[in-house]
């Protein structure tokens, strides 16, 4: 495997940050970094699977961030961790968030939370391999690689010949756009 780039320490180095013992930040700045670690992996892992529109992109990293599908990726984990990892994890989701999340239930928000919590000690502590396998795992486990489009939604182009052809017109400036109030060169309801 080739040597790569360490971005915390580059970015430690840039900014002189002093290196500090992951085991005194608080579980929920742990969480805080191991969100947009845990978001920087999936990404790095959908757009290296394959070439794709950066709406699907999003909708399917957001389908796979989401507090849900972190708490399922840990329960599909928990046996592969270590105590020390559990322990960091257990912090984490015992901790006592200010937020909570839209679209989950205070369990798998928690959950998510100890996820993150683990995400961000394990970056911290420069173990980038055993945080990728984990989250390897989780996901082969969970059955999200992301290695497939499960996009469903077939999009549609309408060329500049197709509007001359079909006498569909284009909006025409902002408001037009805004309320879709426009077809066939009439402008529609009203």
């Amino acid at each position: 495997m080739a040597q790569g780039v360490d971005l915390r320490h580059t970015i430690n180095e840039e900014f002189s940050l002093k290196e500090q013992d992951a085991n005194l930040y608080s579980p929920l700045n742990l969480a805080f970094i191991g969100d947009s670690v845990f978001d920087l992996v999936v990404k790095t892992v959908l757009i290296g699977t394959a070439n794709r529109p950066v709406n699907v992109l999003q909708k399917k990293t957001s389908s796979l961030v989401k507090a849900d599908s972190q708490s399922a990726m840990l329960d599909a984990i928990y046996d592969e961790l270590s105590e020390e990892e559990r322990n960091i994890y257990r912090r984490g989701r015992n901790s006592k968030p200010n937020t909570r999340a839209k679209n989950a239930d205070m369990q798998s928000y928690l959950k998510a939370t100890g996820f993150e919590a683990l995400m961000g000690y394990l970056y911290l502590k420069d173990r980038t391999e055993r945080l990728s396998e984990l989250v390897r795992l989780g996901l082969e486990r969970t059955e999200d690689t992301g290695a497939r489009n499960t996009t469903k939604k077939k999009t549609v182009t309408i060329t500049a010949q197709k509007a001359v052809n079909s006498n569909h017109r284009f909006p025409k400036g902002p408001e037009e756009r805004k309320t879709g109030l426009y077809d066939r060169g009439k402008k529609c309801g009203a």
